[in-house]
């Protein structure tokens, strides 16, 4: 009984930050599927759902390195996101904009920890996705001889 409220509280916890993920900066596909793997330790529900988000995982993965400029850019915004994170966590005074100001919504160490740490996943799965991805294009090639 406590495994299971366990497992729900954990899956469901990472499910619901994976669907906020995407659509605020972070990992959402990745945070999705964490918590469907979990939640299929005990709900048949949850099976049925991973391998289609590991599907969706993987082709986002495999997209973001298809080309240099796509690398590139993915390489940029990891390294954005970590900015972020730093900018949030120090929590600078900015000019009050309507209801903003100030400081920044949120501003503190929790946010900026988050943000950053967001930043951080991505360069991962970056690193990830260009080590897997790539190699398999590179070896897929016809050889030319020369």
């Amino acid at each position: 009984m406590l495994r299971k409220v366990g497992v729900t509280v954990l899956g469901g916890l990472l499910l619901i930050v994976g669907v906020a993920a995407i659509l605020l900066p972070g990992p959402g596909l990745l945070l999705m599927l964490s918590g469907l793997v979990v939640l299929s330790r005990e709900y048949s529900w949850a099976r049925r759902h991973v391998s289609p988000i590991r599907r969706k995982a993987m082709r986002a993965a495999s997209a973001g390195v298809e080309t240099y400029w796509r690398m590139a850019l993915s390489a940029c915004s990891a390294l954005l996101l970590i900015a972020a994170g730093v900018v949030w966590w120090i929590n600078p005074l900015i000019p009050t904009l309507g209801p903003f100001g100030p400081r920044l919504p949120f501003g503190g160490w929790a946010s900026g920890l988050t943000i950053a740490g967001s930043g951080l996943v991505a360069s991962g799965l970056l690193v990830y996705s260009t080590m897997k991805f790539r190699a398999e294009a590179q070896r897929s090639r016809p050889r030319v001889k020369s």
